[in-house]
């Protein structure tokens, strides 16, 4: 067992910071819309690591959540390896205590609304399956539902930081790395990301340390 590396009082690494060891198990945090899912099959890819998508565990048919849902992803949480978003109380402290790296992608409300609203116009014209045969609702219906997609996301896109910053308080949570944006994202994986993947410069993956299993 190792010790867990922290980043210091100094705060969250930034995209070209190297990274203190090669992770297994990432978290990716972020306000809806803001990427999350995209950034963590691309972190699998790279990692070559199972991707659990969360949404698509929680949500039953009809949007009913799945009583499967908490078991399922302790079951997932579990194993030696993998990415998943950070999201969903029911999970979330189980999915923190299991990861030793936690991605924050700190997009402004008006960087997500220009990745969301485009991709909800998209997903309801092309009634694109998203999980379990559930599609968008009805482009009104943001007019109507408080808690339409487009509306949370702009209602609860501070909640995203404050967990973060209770992380990163306690000093005794993973590392993390904060990203602001598209250009954040592609400099991160192509340097710290690729270097620990052994995929680009930067040292040998070999000579990082796995945090430890440590209050697992």
């Amino acid at each position: 067992m190792h010790a867990r590396t922290r980043p210091g009082p100094a705060g969250p690494l930034g995209p070209a910071d190297p990274l203190p060891y090669r992770p297994r198990r990432i978290l990716v945090a972020g306000t809806s819309g803001s990427g999350k899912s995209t950034l963590a099959r691309a972190l699998a890819e790279r990692l070559g690591v199972p991707y659990h998508e969360l949404d698509a565990l929680y949500h039953g048919p009809g949007w009913v959540p799945r009583p499967e849902f908490a078991a399922d992803v302790a079951a997932r949480a579990a194993t030696p390896a993998w990415v998943s978003e950070w999201q969903y109380s029911a999970v979330r402290a189980l999915l923190l205590s299991r990861a030793d790296l936690l991605v924050w992608l700190d997009l402004t409300r008006r960087q997500v609304a220009r990745q969301l609203v485009p991709r909800t116009v998209r997903r309801r014209r092309s009634r694109e399956e998203l999980w379990n045969g559930n599609v968008e609702p009805p482009l009104w219906t943001v007019l109507t539902d408080r808690d339409h997609l487009l509306r949370w996301a702009w209602r609860t896109h501070p909640r995203t930081a404050e967990r973060v910053g209770r992380v990163l308080a306690a000093g005794d949570g993973p590392p993390v790395v904060r990203l602001r944006g598209r250009a954040d994202v592609a400099r991160w994986l192509a340097g710290p990301v690729s270097a620990v993947a052994g995929t680009g410069g930067g040292g040998d993956p070999g000579q990082c340390t796995p945090r430890s299993a440590e209050a697992q």
